[in-house]
């Protein structure tokens, strides 16, 4: 046999591998990530009974929330651009308040074809979130299989990153879909999507 078809035929045997264990480690990937997520939403059920529920009183009539079944697609990596001129943003509340942030970073990603522009906002208010991030968002579903006022997504300040990993399967309710008296700050009007997130919790059926 000559030399050089031994090194071609050990470079497909290498290639063949590679495939294959770039495969199985996605495929765990996927099922350890479809495992978290499946405990992260058992321990909110369970957090919803407790005492500390927003349910308050009602919390024994709790029935477990609603999800759109997992799908990786909406799990996207969207470029980050920091705001160049910050600004406070005020934002309306379920209940008539008004609560301030500073414009933070726009994340772009396309979703089903369309591009999307989501606006980061850091808290201004003193206390323990001060200078973390806030996200909330709406789409085609709100108000038809997800809540109205639209939901949150938790994110991540990483400084000098130019990146982010959007989530939308963990996207929630605030507490305002549960009860009226919690104060829930409303989308800023940036970030009203055109294309429906099928992804994370639905509307709480009361």
């Amino acid at each position: 046999m000559k030399f050089s078809r031994v090194i071609l035929i050990l470079a497909v045997m290498t290639a063949a591998v590679t495939i294959y264990f770039i495969q199985s480690s996605s495929g765990d990937d996927e099922e350890s990530y479809l495992a978290d997520l499946h405990k992260d939403r058992e321990q909110k059920d369970a957090f919803m009974r407790s005492d500390q529920s927003p349910f308050g009183d009602n919390r024994s009539q709790f029935n477990g929330l609603q999800y759109f079944e997992p799908d990786l697609k909406y799990r996207v990596i969207a470029d980050l651009e920091p705001v160049k001129d910050k600004k406070v943003r005020i934002l309306g509340t379920s209940t008539g308040e008004e609560t301030r942030y500073l414009d933070y970073a726009w994340a772009d990603f396309t979703l089903d074809g369309e591009k999307c522009r989501l606006l980061l906002l850091e808290v201004m208010d003193m206390g323990p979130t001060r200078g973390s991030l806030f996200l909330a968002f709406s789409d085609a579903t709100s108000a038809k299989e997800t809540y109205g006022a639209g939901r949150y997504l938790d994110v991540k300040k990483v400084k000098g990153a130019t990146s982010i990993e959007l989530d939308f399967n963990k996207a929630y309710n605030p507490y305002c879909a549960y009860a009226d008296s919690f104060s829930c700050p409303f989308p800023p009007t940036e970030n009203i999507l055109k294309v429906a997130i099928r992804a994370g919790e639905k509307i709480y059926p009361h």
